[in-house]
């Protein structure tokens, strides 16, 4: 028994300095072996007080609830019982155990001040629901009225999924019959009531685990997935997000205590399960609209795979390649142009090779792999036939979306024995279709050099005869872009031309050609872009298409279309265009090694050289290429992918580059554009992106590149940049950022607090490069108004007040400023800072005296003002001290000074601290004889 009095007192020590988690494990074991229930009262009681602290209020309620079963008069236990209970939000409860608590001590102001005010909750609450309640009930009525006039219903659709976004709202939905009246609505079968209906069932299921899983069982996924397959752009993407609600609420979207109610609502294995074979089943359904399809395939690509690569269970990946990649395959043979094909959009195509590219880099072993491979090379056997040429397109068609998707299953498929033969075979063929079917083929598996090389000296001939005997324009511009990919194989290099001088530029010059036609269907334009996409490779062949406006117009008129299969050609020929790729650095002696040796160098061509880069820069955005960027970002689709991302982020730096052009980029909506790019992609995608959102944050004005709430999530991506592993631009762009962003609002400045950006922009002001250290003690100058920042230079133990007394000490004017400024703002909000000041470092008033002599205006002004915080710190000896000192004279000798406009500020500013000085006593006014 003494042990366990040990471990209870230790526990209550562990308690009362604040370690709670040390404190609950001291608790728990005494729980564990004590046989006496008045010793384990006060235990349970003393844990809960720890659960309190922990905000874990479930295990808080539940531990009081123990000791209250003891003793019911235990008043310390009911307290916190009801103070869980309130945090629960069953405010019911809360009031009747502190009821209890004011009846054995009706005196106790804690008691009737925490009675008054959970009534007064409880009837506010009452009122809200009874009105909520009515004006629900009152909301469907009008919504399933006919004669109804137009814009009500459309208010009252509004109103509704406004209200099911917030969690009591959603709440009183569902406990008032909601969701059989939104069946209701749906089947009216009216496209907007469908819509209202699907978006209040999106509401209501968001964040909430146990309201999620009703709703699927009382609306059924079949019947969700009815919705999304019909012919609506509109529903089946609500419906799409009403699915990734689920998801999101079903897998970890919830953070809600359930407590005792928690076993109802735990396992959502099979609801998941149910769903995802239902959506393969929508996949290769022929009574699934194209857009459902697509939806469909997208919510595949974004839930099945995982998101981590750390997590080591990829079961879900394999299932869905076990029950559903045949009908994903299916979907990549449709021929369009062939009767009795799936409904499809002018994206499903590629959505369905993105999905396959996923499943395939999700796979974690060769044996996965070799079962992926084998399942699309007898799917693919299994279509060639000799006999139907249908069905043996479709398997060319097929390897065409493995091509697009995972390559190298596509690419081995391609070298099985026969099918290449086959594919050259097809361009012969008299049918347009099957000649359009294999040039594509031709063209998506010459995506790497060894194969482009094979093709080059396979195929090239056979194109070129395609292109020059064929009258058809749709079979004329697959082959002419199967010749521009086969002649950029070399990429930039200037010395691995696959064609003749002057080849590129023709083939381009055509290219744009027929970009430019209107009278071409879109699908065959964008042909024309992929062939852009290749040649602009050549820098002779990206100067002409740069210069030529009209075609940059018809390419960012066609990246803002509803064909988002364009995306990736536009990206690259940007990219090319902009020079903003991966480029690989030589080392000077290891060029000279390999020219002795006679080994090919890389050559740069000379339009690829800074000022033609800067031109092409300038044209660009003149030609509007900032309103196809932002258009291209919002894609809610999967073809819109991380690779995607990282090359639109690369433009967005390089046309960001100059300060001049960050006005166009962020009246053209630039600055919301890269936010979602600087938050998800590739890491060097997020940085880039990260690092063209600092250059325009740090010289425009937050409220107009990030209007309304944007402006909060520009600041983690920028604080990314602080990381040491980031290059040094990066970090100064990053804090010139965040110093405009601080400057802004109190608001901001508390954003970038909670963030964690204070260690690193500290760190910063430690850098020996004096820009860095600059920029960072000019955003700490900005940030110290804020009272985290002030409590951190309050806090003993570390140098951050001295260092800041030490740089304004330091040469460098602007960063005299910045320190200078950071000091009168930190001694003026606490006062007991000027007494820390001295302490911290001898050298003080050597650096304030510096201050107030200095030539520069603004510096000496904010020395006068730090002097003038230590007069006015209620510290007598400190003030005396410093009219002792020589800053006496300084101050008379500035204070008597005419006054001056340029030097005003600190001539106010030397006469505010005499006549403080001579309020406190410390000196006398001059007086002349009579």
């Amino acid at each position: 028994m003494e042990d366990l009095m040990n471990l209870k007192d230790e526990g209550n020590k562990y308690f009362q300095s604040g370690d709670t988690d040390k404190a609950i494990e001291c608790y728990s074991k005494v729980i564990k072996t004590c046989k006496d229930n008045k010793v384990l009262a006060v235990i349970y009681r003393n844990r809960s007080a720890c659960y309190l602290k922990k905000e874990n209020y479930a295990n808080a309620a539940s531990d009081a609830s123990k000791a209250i079963d003891v003793d019911a008069a235990d008043i310390k236990a009911l307290y916190r019982r009801c103070q869980a209970l309130e945090k629960l939000g069953k405010l019911d409860m809360a009031f009747k155990d502190v009821q209890r608590c004011a009846t054995i001590e009706p005196k106790n102001k804690t008691f009737l001040e925490t009675l008054r005010r959970l009534g007064a909750e409880i009837q506010q609450k009452l009122k809200t629901t009874f009105s909520t309640d009515s004006r629900v009930q009152n909301m469907f009525d009008i919504l399933l009225d006919d004669e109804m006039e137009k814009d009500k219903r459309e208010k009252a659709a509004n109103n509704l999924i406004v209200l099911s976004r917030e969690d009591a709202g959603a709440e009183r939905i569902f406990q008032n019959n909601g969701v059989p009246l939104l069946l209701n609505m749906i089947e009216t079968g009216k496209a907007e009531m469908i819509l209202a209906a699907v978006r209040t069932l999106s509401g209501m299921c968001t964040g909430h685990k146990a309201r999620a899983m009703a709703i699927i069982h009382m609306v059924g996924v079949d019947k969700m997935c009815s919705i999304m397959a019909v012919d609506n752009e509109e529903i089946a993407l609500a419906t799409c997000n009403l699915f990734q609600c689920i998801n999101d609420s079903l897998t970890g979207g919830d953070k809600r205590e359930y407590g005792k109610e928690e076993a109802l609502v735990l396992d959502a294995a099979k609801d998941l399960k149910t769903i995802l074979l239902s959506l393969l089943e929508m996949v290769a359904s022929k009574k699934v609209s194209g857009n459902g399809r697509d939806q469909a395939l997208n919510l595949l690509s974004k839930n099945v795979p995982r998101n981590n690569k750390k997590d080591r269970d990829n079961s879900k990946t394999l299932f869905t390649i076990d029950h559903g990649l045949k009908k994903i395959l299916k979907v990549c043979g449709q021929v369009p142009e062939l009767p009795d094909q799936l409904p499809m959009t002018e994206n499903t195509q590629l959505i369905a090779s993105v999905l396959l590219n996923k499943l395939h880099d999700d796979l974690s072993c060769d044996p996965e792999r070799d079962n992926f491979r084998d399942i699309c090379d007898e799917y693919i056997k299994s279509k060639i036939d000799p006999n139907d040429m249908d069905k043996t397109i479709h398997a060319v068609n097929t390897i065409s979306g493995l091509l697009q998707g995972p390559f190298d299953v596509g690419n081995a498929l391609v070298g099985r024995q026969g099918i290449m033969e086959m594919m050259v075979a097809l361009c012969g063929s008299e049918r347009e279709v099957d000649q359009m079917v294999a040039i594509e083929a031709l063209i998506h598996s010459s995506s790497k050099m060894s194969r482009a090389s094979f093709i080059i000296t396979n195929g090239v001939s056979l194109l070129k005869e395609i292109y020059k005997k064929t009258t058809n324009e749709k079979i004329k511009i697959r082959s002419l872009v199967g010749l521009c990919k086969l002649g950029s194989a070399g990429g930039d290099d200037y010395g691995l031309r696959q064609f003749a001088e002057g080849s590129t530029e023709k083939l381009a010059k055509q290219c744009r050609k027929w970009l430019c036609n209107p009278k071409i269907d879109t699908k065959t334009r964008k042909w024309a872009i992929e062939g852009l996409a290749y040649l602009t490779n050549d820098a002779d062949v990206k100067d002409d298409f740069v210069e030529d406006e009209t075609s940059l117009k018809a390419m960012f008129e066609l990246a803002k279309s509803t064909d988002k299969t364009i995306m990736y050609s536009v990206a690259c020929t940007l990219v090319n265009c902009s020079n903003c790729y991966e480029k690989k650095e030589f080392l000077p002696e290891l060029v000279q090694l390999a020219k002795f040796s006679k080994q090919h160098v890389p050559e740069q061509h000379p339009k690829d050289k800074k000022d033609f880069i800067d031109k092409r820069v300038k044209r660009l955005l003149k030609a509007g290429v900032i309103s196809a960027l932002a258009v291209m970002v919002k894609a809610d689709s999967s073809i819109l992918t991380n690779q995607t991302k990282e090359m639109l982020s690369r433009v967005f730096l390089a046309l960001s580059m100059d300060a001049k052009d960050r006005g166009t980029i962020v009246a053209q909506g630039g600055g919301k554009a890269l936010i979602p790019l600087a938050l998800e992609g590739t890491d060097a995608g997020k940085t880039k992106a990260s690092h063209a959102l600092a250059k325009i944050a740090a010289i425009s004005n937050p409220e107009i590149a990030f209007p309304g709430e944007r402006v909060y999530e520009v600041v983690r991506p920028l604080i990314s940049l602080l990381q040491t592993d980031k290059d040094g631009t990066e970090n100064y762009e990053a804090l010139k950022g965040l110093t405009n962003l601080a400057g802004f609002s109190d608001k901001l400045r508390v954003k970038i607090v909670k963030e964690k950006a204070l260690p690193e922009i500290e760190n910063y002001m430690f850098e020996d490069h004096e820009q860095i250290r600059q920029a960072a003690t000019e955003c700490m100058c900005n940030l110290v108004s804020c009272k985290e920042v002030q409590d951190r230079y309050l806090e003993d133990g570390n140098d951050k007040l001295k260092l800041m007394i030490l740089l304004c000490g330091e040469d460098e004017e602007n960063l005299q400023i910045a320190a200078a400024g950071a000091l009168a703002m930190l001694t003026a909000a606490q006062k007991k800072l000027c007494l820390k000041m001295t302490v911290v470092t001898t050298q003080w008033l050597e650096i304030l005296q510096r201050l107030c002599l200095h030539t520069n205006s603004s510096i000496q002004h904010r020395g006068l003002v730090i002097v003038y915080n230590i007069l006015n710190s209620d510290n007598s000896e400190l003030a005396k001290k410093l009219m002792e000192s020589e800053l006496l004279e300084i101050l008379s000798v500035i204070g008597k000074a005419e006054d001056n406009p340029k030097r005003q500020g600190a001539i106010d500013a030397a006469r505010e601290c005499l006549i403080k000085a001579m309020d406190l006593g410390l000196i006398k006014p001059f007086s002349s004889p009579s």
